[in-house]
């Protein structure tokens, strides 16, 4: 197991929680660099929500944040980021208290909601892509 600030095969350096660390950045390639250095177990989960959201929303428009995958509407802001921890990849859902039935973990903010995926852990896809359809009408977050 590889520690913080440790250097994965592609020279991308991983904060704590093995999150990558990759360099703000517009597009789908940011995205893919960042999913190809999710470390474990993650990398899995890295895809299978890319996955999810570009089968859900055709046009969506993704970037690298603060060393996070984003996924938005142009025009309309991004909606659904992701961040990996120790023993979970956190999904946000910048307008979640929105979402009918809202993802389980509460924010300090009053309209950000989580989703933490553990290891070994199932997506229930069907309730997944309701949330991402539901998420991808409200208004979102602009960076």
């Amino acid at each position: 197991m590889k520690d913080s600030a440790d250097q994965t095969n592609d020279n991308v350096t991983l904060l704590s929680g093995g999150n990558p660390q990759i360099p703000k950045g517009d597009g789908d390639a940011p995205v893919q660099a960042y999913i190809e250095a999710m470390p474990g177990w993650k990398h899995a989960v890295g895809k299978q929500l890319d996955n999810l959201v570009e089968r859900t929303i055709p046009d969506v428009q993704k970037a690298v944040r603060w060393n996070s995958p984003f996924y938005g509407i142009r025009d309309q802001g991004f909606f659904l980021s992701y961040h990996c921890y120790t023993k979970y990849v956190k999904v946000t859902f910048f307008r979640g208290a929105s979402l009918n039935p809202p993802p389980p973990e509460k924010s300090a903010h009053e309209q950000v909601r989580y989703a933490h995926i553990h290891e070994g852990e199932e997506i229930d896809e069907e309730q997944w892509v309701d949330w991402i359809q539901q998420a991808a009408r409200l208004p979102g977050w602009m960076s």
